[in-house]
């Protein structure tokens, strides 16, 4: 089986390993020797880094380089909820120390702990057999990881402070919104259309829970030796308490079926091989487990949709910006369009 495993960090995202190395040693006192710093490739947003100190292993999380969006990348946030979450979710790393000093690394970060396993990410991995009953545990593990977060208790110490479930929905289709103003680098009349849709149709919902806020595939870790069983969820830094659908639409908006000409998310297919549950399945398993009305559920997939468009353009809007050299986000600005594109399909359903 083959890990998610670091490698070589990117020469213009490298740290300061020198002071990162003295800054550790001094604040974090089981944390002694030589520094090794290697880097997690996977994610397209927030940098993450494998370390190495005195035979301790652990991971860095810090946001991505130059300039981001307001309340995002949130490194504080991620380690405000994930310490919380320790003792009642088994899904999410433990979190260790927050460094708050911008001066050690040029922006806040924080260590969590290293979970192994594997993530599936654009394709099934090699190292895998082609097995759909396998493919069906993976994906009844993660929708079962996303139902057993909303079962957790959102008025808890730690979580019940990291969001105000009242007004929710709005707040973030406002917010996302305005997202899409400032990121976006030309007009596409579709996201002022579904913009105004989402408006005019904020649901009224009185379920509360805790929300990962980014609930995907490939935010998933799974066993290396059992590899149907999920044994880490990452990428908290949205987490917030509020109307558990939006997780819900959200692993939908990134989940396409067979047959989906118009992807999804990044463009990631992988869900359409035989044996992963299909979006209506997922659904059907995520209301048995919480018993939550889904009747609603094509608003929180629309809402899905344009909400990925947005972060894909804020993606894409730093790489034409310069703000980044990684050529993986040069052809991200193509998938907007075609993802508002999903999400007015989706807005039309009876």
């Amino acid at each position: 089986m083959q890990a998610d495993t670091a490698s070589p960090t990117r020469e213009d995202e490298r740290l300061d390993e020198t002071r990162l190395s003295a800054y550790l040693a001094e604040q974090v006192p089981e944390f002694q020797g030589r520094l090794e710093v290697e880097q997690f490739h996977g994610g397209h947003a927030n940098l993450t880094y494998a370390l190495t100190m005195g035979g301790s292993e652990f991971v860095l999380r810090r946001p991505p380089l130059g300039p981001v969006a307001p309340r995002s990348h949130d490194m504080r946030r991620e380690f405000k909820g994930l310490s919380a979450l320790a003792p009642v979710y088994p899904h999410s790393p433990r979190a260790i120390h927050l460094c708050e000093d911008e001066d050690v690394i040029g922006a806040v970060f924080f260590l969590m702990e290293r979970r192994r396993g594997y993530v599936i990410r654009n394709a099934w991995p090699e190292s895998l057999s082609d097995d759909p009953a396998l493919r069906r545990q993976v994906s009844e593990s993660l929708i079962d990881a996303l139902a057993d977060l909303h079962s957790v208790d959102a008025t808890l110490p730690g979580l019940a402070e990291l969001g105000k479930p009242e007004g929710f929905v709005e707040r973030q289709v406002s917010g996302w919104f305005g997202r899409w103003e400032k990121a976006k680098t030309r007009e596409i009349p579709a996201m002022e259309e579904l913009g105004a849709w989402l408006r005019e149709r904020i649901p009224d919902s009185g379920q509360v829970a805790v929300l990962h806020n980014d609930f995907k595939l490939d935010n998933a870790m799974y066993d290396l030796q059992d590899p149907g069983r999920l044994v880490a969820v990452f990428d908290w830094d949205m987490v917030t308490v509020g109307d558990p659908l939006v997780d819900l639409g959200t692993l939908l908006g990134y989940w396409p079926d067979p047959g989906d000409t118009i992807p999804r998310g990044s463009g990631q297919a992988v869900s359409q091989l035989p044996g992963f549950l299909d979006r209506a399945a997922l659904a059907d398993r995520y209301a048995e487990r919480t018993g939550f009305d889904l009747g609603n559920l094509a608003f929180y997939e629309t809402f899905a949709l344009f909400k990925t468009a947005v972060v894909i353009e804020q993606i894409y809007v730093r790489w034409v910006r310069g703000q980044t050299k990684d050529d993986r986000f040069k052809p991200m600005g193509a998938l907007v369009p075609l993802l508002a594109q999903a999400a007015q399909q989706v807005s039309a359903r009876p």
